[in-house]
């Protein structure tokens, strides 16, 4: 066993997990933290594929932006710390039928003898090639994209101060 397959499957282990405690945690403060480990167990995920580009922006968009900013709405609420969040019965016919599909596929996916011949080396970075094309081939859109965020950025807090 290499040192890419434990730490991969330590990052599946730990975003399967934290995905599930996401799912059956009553509290919506506690299941937004476990949502917060599911994220960053993703972005290990990307990182050992290679993707570190895609790795930050997960980490930036996800975890910067969008759970911190639920994390802030619910804190920032009255009254939703205590809230109860209902589920409701488990469907034991269809539970049973995903289950079993996803087994499958995840005992097909291990039996196939191409994916035991892959080369388990380190990938290259993307990072850079990524921003030689940002920088030189696609300056201009990525000017405006900086300009066009600026302006919601700036709308964001008029609509905020009023």
């Amino acid at each position: 066993m290499n040192v890419y397959d434990i730490i991969f499957y330590l990052f599946a282990a730990i975003t399967i997990l934290s995905a599930f405690f996401v799912v059956t945690t009553r509290n919506i403060v506690y299941s937004a933290y476990y949502l917060l480990f599911t994220f960053f167990g993703v972005a290990g995920i990307y990182v050992l594929l290679g993707a570190d580009f895609i790795a930050m922006v997960q980490l930036i968009v996800y975890v910067g932006g969008i759970l911190i900013l639920l994390l802030f709405g619910v804190m920032l609420t009255n009254r939703i710390t205590s809230v109860e969040i209902r589920s409701g019965s488990i469907h034991v016919v269809p539970a049973t039928i995903g289950v079993a599909l996803f087994a499958g596929i995840l005992l097909a996916s291990m039996w196939n003898t191409e994916w035991k011949s892959v080369d388990t080396a380190a990938p290259a970075a993307t990072t850079q090639n990524l921003g030689f094309l940002l920088i030189h081939q696609y300056t201009l859109v990525f000017e405006l994209l900086g300009i066009l965020l600026l302006i919601a950025l700036i709308g964001a807090a008029s609509m905020a101060r009023k």
